[in-house]
């Protein structure tokens, strides 16, 4: 990968890893699926008044939205308004990238190398250490949403590749095109699952009477996380192996988890902390980060 892109990668990285405690503060005294929608709605406009329509058929946008979008952003900010902590949902949803190296070989049949099987399985075991060895203050209900999240969260990666695969890197804006259009599946479920859930009287209060922390949560989720961040980051699937693109999540958990120590002061289980390690050495071995780190240096 170009050293632009890396860069890249690393930016989004570093905003993704910063959006866990933004989302939690934002939180606070706001149903999450009123909450998403009104992301996703300042994700829509104006952005889809300049921006131009995808290239992609429209059943693909919409099965990215669908995943990347509404599914995974549905399922955290549900696992995070139900006790799960924000740090440690930075790094359980990394099992995204294990998740999206099998939901590849399915789908796109890239059968997966030696290295990649050991990778996912170490990846697997890490989750389930981290799973078992969650403090007391951590729900197991909210830790398997998480998963479902990173689950969501992988589908979308591959149906972004596989988009990617079709052309979708024919103009410059196509990953932001892609990141607004596809946002339109989500303020609309998300307002009405609001209504039903919270009635009418709730979800009229919580818009009229909209915070400081929660109207900033809001800009800094919509702006840099969806637009910045998945602009960039449908780019780099489309141009890029998702192997090659996927390993700079690694980056998110320890911006995520220092950022909640430093801010909510949660203080991870050693538990969690080893699981957690094992999780991101199935992701470097999954990757091939490891792999190629070692074929470097037998060339050099």
């Amino acid at each position: 990968m170009p050293l632009r892109s890396a860069l890249a990668a690393v930016l989004v990285a570093i905003i993704w890893g910063l959006n866990f405690v933004v989302i939690d503060v934002g939180l606070e005294g706001m149903p999450p699926t009123l909450f998403l929608a009104l992301r996703f709605a300042v994700v829509i406009v104006p952005a889809i008044f300049f921006v131009p329509r995808p290239k992609s058929r429209f059943r693909d946008v919409v099965l990215i939205g669908s995943f990347m979008s509404l599914g995974q952003f549905g399922l955290l900010y549900t696992a995070l308004a139900i006790g799960m902590p924000a740090g440690l949902a930075s790094l359980v949803l990394q099992a995204q990238v294990v998740l999206t190296v099998v939901f590849a070989a399915l789908a796109l049949r890239e059968t997966p190398t030696r290295s990649q099987v050991i990778g996912v399985a170490i990846g697997a075991l890490g989750l389930i250490v981290v799973g078992s060895g969650r403090g007391a203050e951590t729900p197991a209900l909210a830790f398997f949403v998480t998963i479902a999240a990173a689950s969501s969260w992988a589908i979308g990666n591959v149906i972004a590749r596989r988009i990617g695969r079709s052309g979708m890197t024919s103009t410059p804006l196509a990953g932001l095109s892609l990141t607004v259009w596809s946002a339109l599946v989500v303020p609309l479920p998300m307002l009405a699952l609001a209504f039903a859930l919270h009635g009418s009287d709730a979800v009229g209060f919580a818009l009229t009477h909209l915070t400081v922390p929660q109207l900033l949560s809001t800009g800094y989720t919509a702006w840099l996380a969806s637009l910045v961040g998945y602009g960039i980051w449908n780019t780099l699937l489309a141009r890029h192996p998702a192997s090659a693109v996927v390993p700079f999540t690694m980056l998110v958990p320890p911006i995520g988890m220092t950022t909640a120590w430093l801010v909510l002061g949660e203080i991870p289980t050693i538990v969690e902390l080893g699981g957690g390690v094992m999780l991101l050495l199935g992701v470097a071995i999954t990757t091939g980060v490891l792999g190629s780190g070692r074929r470097r240096r037998l060339r050099s």
